[in-house]
């Protein structure tokens, strides 16, 4: 069995990290992503395994201890930003209709 660096596995749950973030942010409808519990299962399902990944790369040492935490706080971080610009920008398009 061959090896495998810290630093691949790092690169490899970054790529899964980047792949969940852009999940969220090509979804064009803000709306869906506030109220879609269907989208929001899809992100649930995705941290979850993106966790797993995490656990197991930590657990086997490929990555110390922390590291993996560091990775899953950072996209919670993230995700929840993401999040948070949605649904400003949603608030932003309803007050705007309530002047109009």
């Amino acid at each position: 069995m061959e090896n495998i660096s810290s630093d691949f596995a790092i690169k490899v749950l970054q790529e899964d990290a980047d792949r969940i973030k852009l999940l969220i942010r090509n979804q064009t409808n803000s709306l869906c992503i506030s109220q879609c519990k269907a989208f929001e299962e899809v992100v649930d399902t995705q941290m979850y395994g993106f966790s797993r990944q995490v656990f197991f790369a930590e657990k086997v040492g490929i990555l110390k201890r922390g590291e993996g935490q560091k990775m899953l706080s950072e996209l919670e971080t993230e995700l929840n930003r993401l999040y948070t610009d949605l649904y400003e920008t949603r608030q932003d398009t309803t007050d705007a209709g309530w002047e109009a």
